[in-house]
């Protein structure tokens, strides 16, 4: 009986050291290596991370940036400024800008829409003060008044449509009077048949946008960073 129970617990045990290493041999085939799971804990293989030169990351010491005395307009302006050229036509600004030139913007609203950045950036604030119809109309006059005869008809009716009249999408503020005499000046239309309705609308640029523009973030940043890139 003794031999009996001792060969029975012999046998139980075999049957747990069997069942275990089947588990343990399931475990390893079921499990993925970490290692070669893309985009999970790893970006390359653990041998290779093991040679990966870390000196860009252990290098703290300051890189000095060399010296400029103007700036990429185009990649600075839509770093400063999200989507610059939506809803813009204005020409294109040439690539470097100097602090001088933003200065002279501060100067008069007329320094500032004769500069072809200037235009750019301007309009970009109107926009954020949904605004930016006074700066695309007066952008249309100026184009408008160029026009060859034969295409004034067409061109005056898109920026009467446009701009000017009572349903228009983007209808600029102007008085009834000056709405009504652009109205009738669309029945034979010249160069000059928007003119006053140009002038109210840079009026109100002039004395309300302006001002607050040369005091907002978009234009004392801008100034800031330029002067600050002159001096390095």
């Amino acid at each position: 009986m003794r031999l009996l129970a001792l060969t029975l617990k012999s046998s139980r045990r075999a049957d747990k050291q069997t069942f275990a290493l089947r588990m343990l041999r399931a475990a390893a085939i079921s499990t993925p290596r970490l290692d070669k799971m893309p985009g999970m804990f790893f970006s390359a293989p653990a041998k290779e991370l093991k040679g990966t030169d870390h000196s860009l990351l252990d290098d703290k010491t300051p890189k000095r940036r060399p010296k400029t005395f103007g700036m990429d307009v185009k990649a600075y302006l839509r770093s400063v400024i999200p989507h610059l050229e939506s809803g813009m036509k204005a020409a294109k600004s040439k690539d470097i800008l100097s602090a001088d030139e933003v200065i002279q913007w501060s100067q008069s609203l007329e320094k500032l829409l004769t500069n072809q950045t200037g235009q750019v950036v301007f309009g970009r604030f109107l926009k954020s003060e949904f605004s930016e119809e006074n700066m695309e109309f007066w952008l249309a006059c100026e184009d408008y008044r160029q026009t060859q005869s034969d295409l004034l008809r067409y061109k005056a009716e898109k920026i009467y449509k446009a701009f000017v009249h009572s349903d228009a999408a983007k209808q600029i503020n102007i008085d009834f009077r000056t709405r009504e005499s652009t109205a009738k000046k669309m029945k034979a239309p010249t160069p000059t048949c928007f003119d006053e309705a140009q002038k109210v609308v840079y009026t109100l640029m002039e004395k309300d946008s302006y001002p607050r523009f040369l005091k907002s973030n978009i234009y004392l940043n801008l100034l800031n960073d330029l002067q600050a890139n002159s001096l390095k």
